[in-house]
C-alpha cells in the first residue's frame, strides 16, 4: 500500500490526514482553504494520493472532529507511524499525547519529564517539527509562565489560542476570576 491522504471538515476548517501501512504519518492543521491544504498535504506526502480513509482513519478522523468540536476526545489510540521520526522528538511526542484535553503543560515542565531539565528549547524545536498536529497536541505546551510560546501552523498563536478554546485550557497562570465550578468571583463570595 503506497500512502494516502483524505481532507476532511472540522469546526475550525478544513483539515487533512494521510496514512500509510503503519498507521498515520501526518495531519495538516486548516491553510487558507480547501485548495490550499489539499495543496500542502501533496507538497508533504508527494507521492500520497486522495482517497477514501478505511476503517481506523475514519474513526481518528471523527475523534479529530469531536476534539475540535468541544468534546473532550482521548487521541491516544490513534496509531502513528514514527518510523523516520528522530528519538527525541519522538519522545517528545510520546509525552506531549499524554497532556489530556483542557489541560496544559510548558515546554520545561517537558523536558523535565523526559529527564532532561535543560531542554526546553529543543522540545520547542521538537513540538515546531510535529508531523501530526492534534494528535500530537503541540497546542496545549504553553511557555514559562503562561505564555503561549510559538505555533507552526498556519494562523499562528492564533491558531494556538483558538484550539486551547475550544478545550476550555487555562492559558495563564494568573487566578481565575471563577471557581472551578463557574460560579462567582472568587473574592466576592456567595
Amino acid at each position: 500500500m503506497t500512502l494516502a491522504f483524505a481532507l476532511f471538515a472540522t469546526p475550525i476548517g478544513s483539515c487533512a490526514i494521510a496514512w500509510g501501512p503503519r498507521g498515520i504519518v501526518g495531519v495538516q492543521l486548516p491553510q487558507a482553504d480547501e485548495g490550499a491544504t489539499r495543496a500542502r498535504m501533496l507538497r508533504r506526502f508527494t507521492d500520497a494520493e486522495e482517497s477514501t480513509p478505511p476503517p481506523g482513519v475514519d474513526l481518528a478522523i471523527r475523534d479529530i472532529v469531536r476534539l475540535l468540536g468541544g468534546e473532550a476526545t482521548d487521541l491516544s489510540r490513534i496509531t502513528l507511524d514514527m518510523s523516520g521520526i528522530h528519538e527525541f522528538h519522538r519522545r517528545v511526542y510520546d509525552v506531549t499525547r499524554t497532556i489530556p484535553p483542557g489541560m496544559t503543560l510548558t515546554y520545561g515542565e517537558i523536558a523535565t519529564r523526559l529527564g532532561e531539565p535543560g531542554a526546553a528549547r529543543a522540545v520547542g524545536q521538537a513540538l515546531g517539527a510535529n508531523p501530526f498536529a492534534i494528535v500530537v497536541p503541540c497546542h496545549r505546551v504553553l511557555a514559562a509562565e503562561g505564555k503561549t510560546g510559538g505555533f507552526s501552523a498556519s494562523g499562528g498563536v492564533t491558531t494556538k489560542l483558538r484550539m486551547l478554546t475550544i478545550e476550555r485550557a487555562r492559558t495563564s497562570t494568573a487566578p481565575t476570576l471563577f471557581d472551578a465550578h463557574g460560579g462567582l468571583p472568587l473574592a466576592v463570595g456567595r
